[in-house]
Formats: C-alpha cells, sequence, structure tokens
C-alpha cells in the first residue's frame, strides 16, 4: 500500500548526493530495513527501494540517495524541496536488521559500507541496540570522495559519545583526505589497514560483519572472509557474515 509523504527538509551533501527527511504515516519498522518511494508515470507505477536512516523511533523519516542521470526515479527526487509530496510504502521490509545476527556469536559488530548503503548502519546505531550488545563496533566507510561521506560530523559525534566503543574507519579512493585509507574495502581488508586503523582483529570467533554496498564491494569482502573462516549467516545455519547489495 502506498500514502503520501511530504518532504520537510533536505540536505545536499554535494551536487548529486542529497538526504529527503519526510513526513509521513508508516506501520513501525526496525532499523536496517527499507522503504519505497515512487511515482506515477503515464499510468504506470515506478518505485525503487531506498533504506531509512532516521532511528525508528523518530518523528520524521530520511532517506539518502544519489541522482543517476539515466535513472529512472532519482532524477525526480533530486528535484523535490519542502513542501513537495513522494508517494511512499506504508510498510518497510528487509533482513538487514541486528535482530537477524546470531545472539551468542562475536563480541564484536563489524558495519562494511560504501556510499548510500551507510543508511542502514546509521540508523541502528542511532538506537540503544549494538551499544547494549556489543563491546566494539567498527563502522568502514567507502566512498570515492570525501565530499561523499553523508552523515561523517553525527557519526563522529557518536564515536566521540561512545569512545572505545565505536571506532570509524573511512576508505576514499580517488583523494587523500587526513586519517582516511586511499583504498577500497576489499583492498584494506586483505592487507590488514583497516584493522591496524580501526585497532581492532577481525576473527570468526569475536566477530559479526554486516555488509551493504555496491556488488563489487560486497562479493570481495564476502570472499576474503570466508577465507578467514567466516561464513554466511543464515537462519538454518548462523554465522557471521550478514550481507545486502545496494543493486
Amino acid at each position: 500500500m502506498w500514502t503520501s509523504a511530504t518532504v520537510i527538509e533536505r540536505i545536499d551533501w554535494n551536487d548529486k548526493l542529497f538526504t529527503l527527511r519526510l513526513a509521513a504515516d508508516i506501520e513501525p519498522f526496525i532499523a536496517g530495513q527499507f522503504i519505497k518511494l515512487s511515482q506515477e508515470r503515464d499510468g504506470k507505477r515506478v518505485a525503487r527501494a531506498y533504506s531509512l536512516v532516521n532511528a525508528p523511533n523518530a518523528d520524521y523519516l530520511e532517506v539518502l540517495a544519489v541522482r543517476v542521470e539515466d535513472g529512472q526515479l532519482s532524477p525526480s527526487l533530486h528535484d523535490l524541496n519542502s513542501g513537495d509530496q513522494i508517494e511512499i510504502s506504508t510498510r518497510a521490509a528487509g533482513f538487514m536488521t541486528l535482530d537477524e545476527l546470531p545472539a551468542d556469536m562475536g563480541q564484536h559488530l563489524w558495519l562494511l559500507a560504501t556510499g548510500t548503503a551507510v543508511g542502514p548502519f546509521v540508523s541502528m546505531l542511532e538506537t540503544e541496540q549494538p551499544w547494549q550488545r556489543f563491546k566494539r563496533i567498527v563502522l568502514v566507510y567507502g566512498v570515492r570522495l570525501q565530499e561523499d561521506l553523508a552523515y561523517w560530523q553525527r557519526l563522529q559525534e557518536l564515536a566521540q559519545l561512545h569512545q572505545g566503543q565505536l571506532e570509524l574507519v573511512a576508505c576514499v579512493t580517488r583523494e587523500q583526505m587526513p586519517g582516511a585509507l586511499e583504498c577500497r574495502i576489499p583492498d584494506g581488508l586483505a592487507d590488514g589497514s583497516i584493522e591496524q586503523q580501526a585497532g581492532v582483529t577481525l576473527s570468526a570467533q569475536d566477530s559479526q560483519v554486516m555488509i551493504c554496498g555496491n556488488p563489487g564491494m560486497v562479493s570481495g569482502a564476502l570472499e576474503l572472509l570466508q577465507e578467514r573462516g567466516l561464513a554466511k549467516n543464515l537462519r538454518r545455519a548462523p554465522g557471521q557474515i550478514t550481507m545486502e547489495k545496494y543493486w
């Protein structure tokens, strides 16, 4: 089912990357889930999935999106401003949630994200669940340019608030950024630089890993982790790796 959402605020991180904050009445959701935004075009509905960035208890909804020039929906979303309307699904979906992780496996939580796929992890970190459940949390955020690091200031605030519990590792591939690694996430896992930067060891015994992003990063990270003895997390066979490709 669909309902109308009103844009109450927009944030432009750069000329293509943007956040829409929406007012809409949807069913309760779990941090990490996604909704769909849509428009009617010539009698046909065009819909695309977007993860919710806000905490479930927020009084607004928030999505992070990037304008794709030949995209069917994102250019229209990029044109929206405060007061404009967009259709939104009334029920969120998806299994990229902390509830899906095995309860008795791992005291360290690794969150690997590229681009807009950081959204569900921001939502999780805005809840109490990860802080109460895990001793150490590492967010690895891969982008091309420093300006692509949406929510970086908020993440730094959370790292300060949870000092010693949350470590942030930025991987910026196309320019140098102070304090960041200049590598793709799979490469940083392969050479150990990500673990060195985080000060946390990634292991099958101590870690749960959530991977969300472009297919190349997801498949590359999965292969490396499996070589180190970690396994996909399935309901019938609990493991250490939970993942979601963004397209």
